[in-house]
């Protein structure tokens, strides 16, 4: 009976080790498959999918729809059937846009980063013998002829004596008047109820490239010559507006030129 007993207590660790190493290997084996497999999807069909995630952040003046469409992203662009370089670039030929970035995220995501052209006034031109309203950037550049996709909650200040003739998306005005579209971005952006204060801003052409401003107020029939244009001056004519508001029925312009303010009487404007 002993002999029996010491019998059955030397097999059992045995075949129980045995069980153990073939239950490890089965293991071992089942994770290097689902481990290849793994792998063989993550890099082998993953990449060739279409993209789960297409993220589009700083769109405004052109549509989401739109910017795929230009990019030429399709519902089965992918990873590596999508370049990158060649999609900003292509985003670029549009003139509403002003840059963009363009990035893939391996190994199914796209990430498309647009800063569209800001408008900063409006002005008129000839189309076909037609007069359109047309939109450009504190760039100079025109990126909306018409004005159709513009909310009506957008109040834009009006630049008159540009002559504009057959304008398209991403012709450029002059570069002399690149300042004065600069510092009314400025204002726009740091104290836009000036320029609502503002009905129309007339380019006055002078020799060798020179030009004067001519703001129009919209509560006062006063006008305003400037030669200079910034926030101080904008803010100080408009108060002066205030004082002589009294007086509006005999002023026709008043002249900052000079750096001392002056006006001109009616019977004596130009």
């Amino acid at each position: 009976m002993s002999d029996d007993y010491i019998l059955t207590e030397d097999t059992a660790p045995a075949e129980t080790t045995e069980t153990a190493e073939k239950l490890v290997k089965v293991l071992i084996i089942v994770a290097i498959f689902c481990l290849g497999g793994g792998l063989i999807w993550l890099f082998g069909v993953s990449p060739f999918r279409p993209f789960t995630k297409i993220d589009i952040t700083s769109y405004d003046v052109i549509s989401r729809d739109n910017i795929l469409i230009k990019a030429g992203i399709t519902r089965n662009s992918s990873y590596f059937s999508t370049n990158a370089r060649a999609v900003e670039k292509t985003l670029m030929s549009v003139s509403s846009i002003e840059s963009v970035q363009v990035s893939k995220h391996f190994p199914d995501r796209l990430h498309i980063v647009v800063e569209s052209r800001q408008p900063i006034a409006s002005a008129l031109a000839i189309l076909n013998g037609v007069t359109v309203p047309v939109l450009f950037d504190s760039q100079g550049v025109i990126f909306q002829v018409g004005m159709d996709d513009i909310s009506s909650s957008d109040i834009l200040p009006i630049i008159s004596g540009l002559e504009i003739e057959e304008p398209f998306p991403g012709m450029r005005l002059p570069p002399m008047f690149i300042p004065f579209f600069r510092e009314l971005e400025k204002i726009k952006m740091s104290s836009p109820m000036l320029l609502d204060a503002v009905s129309e801003i007339r380019i006055d052409l002078r020799p060798f490239n020179n030009y004067d401003l001519i703001l129009y107020p919209v509560y006062r029939r006063i006008r305003i010559r400037l030669s200079e244009f910034n926030e101080d001056i904008i803010r100080y004519s408009l108060l002066l507006l205030d004082v002589l508001a009294s007086r509006e029925d005999e002023i026709d312009i008043i002249d900052f030129r000079s750096g001392i303010a002056s006006y001109i009487p009616k019977e004596a404007s130009f």
